[in-house]
């Protein structure tokens, strides 16, 4: 158990950490009072105070994080500012975080979730520049008998170059392509003998193990794989390259998590994918074991999923506040206090609603159910 809880807390400690920083450093460079950076939740397990007052605590609940701004109840609360006028004198307002003008509370918002884009990009631009990338062209090797890529057309020697429209520049990429397309029937752009084809595979949905041992549903098409004329091509990438690469990963997997997501809400996904920290844990844990490489990059993934997930415009997260501030916007002033609490409300049935169902999840995949 604890080679599961000790590198799951240490991704969630960076995780957490550079996403808070994030709002931290605007927070600094505009002028807005930070009192306390908690990495946490609940009872402060240890703690200092920095030379401006603000207070750096690792809590007992590592599932999250805040920083709380002078004169705020919460992270981002908005409270009446002529109340706040009265409270305070000259130059404790200086230091209010609702006082300051829209542009400057949008970007300290939105640099949570843009610092966790970020670490994301810093991690495969160092994976690449140092380890390297795989560029092995994927070649089927062989074609099952009755299987939806042999009903389809596909051949042994088939060199993969597209799986719906997206380029398939490594052998690893097949894989991931087709296991995160959220179509019934997936495009496949092959070259056979110089000339280039495009067939429709309609891939079946079985249960079964992904690497790690953990019980996944996984299409499946029937092919196995060979690297081209027997050869890896694992390259180690120049800053330009290898940035251009992180870039592109960092997209690739945000817009395929978008669509996905998409697909549960209109009822095509398959939710029991769908996890939370227990998950989190037992995956991360697992991945460890095979290095620091594979960890680095579950933490990027994660990075990426917990900047995109604080995105959504639902009130207690970023997304949220965001929505606000374009209300603002577009209204001339903010939104009435009555009016945001009952979106809050909302926002959080949202939130409890997902987490209870991504916990149930964790407790089935745990056997429980």
């Amino acid at each position: 158990m604890l080679n599961f809880i000790l590198p799951f807390i240490i991704l969630i400690l960076v995780v957490v950490f550079i996403h808070e920083y994030g709002h931290y450093y605007f927070a600094k460079k505009y002028g807005v009072g930070v009192t306390d950076f908690s990495i946490g939740f609940g009872k402060e397990l240890f703690g200092w105070n920095d030379k401006s007052g603000t207070r750096w605590k690792i809590c007992m609940i590592p599932l999250g994080g805040y920083v709380k701004f002078f004169g705020d109840r919460n992270v981002f609360s908005q409270s009446d500012q002529k109340e706040l006028l009265k409270k305070y004198n000259e130059n404790d307002r200086e230091k209010l975080f609702v006082l300051k003008p829209l542009y400057q509370r949008s970007l300290i918002v939105a640099a949570g979730p843009i610092a966790n884009f970020i670490l994301a990009i810093f991690i495969f631009l160092f994976i690449y520049m140092f380890v390297g990338k795989d560029f092995t062209p994927a070649v089927i090797d062989e074609v099952q008998k009755d299987s939806p890529a042999y009903i389809s057309g596909l051949k042994k020697n088939d060199i993969i170059l597209e799986i719906d429209d997206s380029k398939v520049k490594s052998i690893l990429d097949v894989s991931k392509l087709i296991t995160m397309s959220t179509s019934d029937i997936i495009n496949f752009k092959v070259s056979r003998y110089d000339q280039e084809i495009l067939l429709r595979v309609k891939p079946n949905l079985v249960d079964t193990e992904d690497n790690l041992g953990n019980k996944i549903k996984k299409k499946m098409v029937g092919i196995k794989l060979s690297p081209y004329n027997n050869k890896i091509n694992h390259v180690k990438l120049g800053p330009a390259k290898a940035f251009y690469y992180s870039l592109n990963e960092v997209y690739f997997v945000t817009i395929s998590s978008l669509k996905y997501l998409g697909s549960m809400i209109v009822g095509k996904g398959d939710t029991s994918q769908l996890g939370g920290p227990i998950r989190i844990a037992k995956i991360t844990g697992q991945v460890a074991e095979f290095g620091i490489i594979p960890f680095l990059s579950i933490m990027a993934y994660i990075s990426i999923s917990l900047g995109l997930i604080n995105l959504f415009p639902i009130p207690l997260l970023d997304g949220g506040h965001l929505l606000f501030y374009a209300f603002e916007k577009i209204l001339g002033r903010p939104l009435t206090q009555k009016t945001q609490e009952g979106f809050f409300r909302i926002g959080m049935f949202l939130l409890l609603s997902l987490m209870f169902f991504a916990t149930f999840n964790d407790l089935r995949d745990l056997g429980l159910f």
